[in-house]
């Protein structure tokens, strides 16, 4: 069994995308629906992939940065200056700028793959 870790990194009140929470939406989620927010997005994205993925272990982790950036966050943005929510797999920057099932789920899948 391999394991990915998908970190989801935001503020508590930042919204899961720059995108309309609607039915257009193209993120492919719907348990969140239409809050538009970061933790109930990370949340319906957790139960997405455990649901596509059961016999890998996929963890995915909320790390809100209100009150702390941790220094390996901190030093990826000085360096990327990446989008908010930031997606890391296996702390490496996928830079999407936004949870979105379809390309998480493929990323995913080629870090399983190597």
């Amino acid at each position: 069994m391999k394991s990915v870790t998908v970190e989801v990194v935001g503020y508590r009140d930042s919204e899961c995308s720059p995108f309309p929470c609607d039915d257009d939406r193209s993120c492919g989620l719907s348990a969140c629906k239409p809050s538009n927010g970061l933790i109930p997005a990370t949340e319906a994205l957790r139960a997405k992939l455990k649901e596509e993925f059961p016999d890998d272990e996929i963890t995915v982790q909320l790390t809100l940065i209100d009150d702390d950036v941790p220094d390996y966050i901190r030093e990826l943005y000085e360096a990327e200056h990446p989008a908010i929510p930031m997606i890391l797999l296996n702390r490496k920057l996928f830079p999407i700028g936004r949870i979105s099932l379809p390309q998480i789920r493929d990323a995913v899948r080629q870090v399983l793959s190597t």
